[in-house]
């Protein structure tokens, strides 16, 4: 039995569906690229925006006939997304068999297994095709997503995740570190740790916090990078900023989200920050970690939103000296507060307001791309020829060169191509 996953939205969908995924290989699942050929797909879903959503319903759409051509296949339906529209997600596609919410995933195991029980004999079907520990899994092993947290505890008035994950559940740091230890076996040498809000993890006994858990997590032999996605800035004190800096198996790439360069607007978004406190930790980790790449998030047309709120914006994008940005026009999410407030911006402007962010963004994405060259950097190669330095700039082997999938090795930047680098393997 074959199964083929698909994933919208951010790296804890996709860390979702491989946990998921692990449920069904446990049960005699192998994994396939070709949906042709999968007996079961399992879909996990995003609605932070609204093209996410509709974009994966779109997708759910098209396996009409995939289904039809065998009514015995499995069409799973999961994530935000469902959770949020689970009422009448079954009514619009009446082919699905399982709608698993973002809330239900913990139960993931035992909701499938009464689904399975209903498609499948597995004293016919799952003899002898039992695979071992670790085999089955997807092809991305070198890098290896381990979620640590779900949930959120805060009310960001433009976020529907709250509504879809719940509130903040931890999870036992025995637990993380077993998982951590069994992806470096599987052969994985990056770790990225997941949550909604991933730096305001709280331990127990002598992991109290997110700072000593990266600690920890460093010292598991094999571990030789580690990442974590998406902070908090409400979150990043002094602490956590040392340990950054003592921690050699840290990266040096932070994607750190703002939203907004307007107090007002984030008073109004309830972000718990001033854009004077954001760039204070900005300006703290680059002397920290002075080669640190930082990221962020920018929303354009946020309710009530005035030029000058945006060009506040603007001037805070140019302050932070950013690597790269993820910039996006407001989207209304029901049952959220800003979906209601008064003042929603049109179209055209959010438009026009998301083209200048985009422009300035990227603009600076490619300077600081370019100042790369003649550099050193060392390469976690995901392919044979293509990999991620530990600043997270995409590298390409110039001339055909090739090397080992899963090896590290220092390139030396000749190169740029919109933002990826390009370079040669140091002799």
């Amino acid at each position: 039995m074959k199964l083929h996953t698909v994933s919208f939205g951010c790296q804890m969908n996709t860390a979702d569906s491989e946990e998921m995924g692990r449920t069904l290989v446990g049960r005699g699942f192998g994994f396939t690229q070709t949906p042709q050929d999968a007996d079961a797909i399992l879909i996990n879903t995003c609605t932070v925006r609204q093209h996410a959503e509709d974009k994966a319903f779109s997708f759910v759409g098209t396996l009409r006939e995939w289904k039809e051509a065998n009514p015995n296949r499995l069409l799973i339906v999961a994530g935000c997304a469902a959770e949020r529209t689970k009422d009448v997600l079954q009514k619009r596609f009446p082919y699905v068999d399982l709608v698993v919410g973002a809330k239900s995933i913990e139960q993931f195991p035992e909701i499938v297994e009464e689904a399975l029980k209903e498609k499948f004999s597995w004293e016919k079907d799952n003899v002898g095709v039992w695979p071992d520990e670790g085999n089955g899994k997807e092809a991305r092993a070198h890098c290896a997503y381990v979620t640590i947290m779900r949930g959120c505890n805060y009310t960001c008035t433009y976020c529907i995740v709250p509504f879809v994950r719940g509130r903040e559940i931890y999870r036992p740091a025995a637990a993380i570190l077993k998982e951590v230890e069994t992806r470096v076996r599987e052969g994985a040498k990056e770790i990225m740790l997941l949550g909604q809000t991933v730096n305001s993890y709280r331990g127990e006994g002598e992991i109290v916090d997110f700072s000593d858990l990266l600690k920890t997590v460093a010292q598991i032999q094999g571990v030789e990078r580690i990442r974590f996605m998406s902070p908090h800035p409400y979150y990043f004190n002094d602490k956590l900023i040392e340990t950054l800096a003592a921690t050699p198996q840290v990266c040096n790439h932070i994607h750190l989200p703002v939203q907004s360069g307007s107090n007002r607007i984030l008073k109004l978004m309830r972000r718990n920050y001033t854009r004077e406190r954001y760039l204070e930790i900005v300006q703290k980790l680059r002397a920290a970690i002075p080669n640190i790449a930082i990221t962020t998030d920018i929303i354009a047309g946020f309710p009530t939103e005035t030029e000058q709120d945006f060009d506040e914006t603007m001037d805070l994008i140019w302050e932070g000296g950013f690597n790269g940005a993820y910039c996006f026009k407001f989207s209304p999410r029901d049952g959220t507060d800003a979906a209601n407030l008064e003042g929603q911006i049109d179209q055209e402007t959010k438009e026009c307001r998301l083209a200048r962010a985009l422009e300035l963004t990227e603009d600076m994405g490619r300077k600081k791309a370019q100042a790369q060259i003649g550099q050193v950097k060392e390469v976690l190669w995901h392919t044979d020829q293509e990999g991620f330095s530990r600043d997270s700039y995409k590298v390409e082997l110039l001339n055909g060169q090739k090397t080992q999938a899963g090896s590290a090795q220092p390139v030396n930047i000749e190169g740029v191509k919109s933002r990826k680098l390009l370079g040669r393997l140091v002799s």
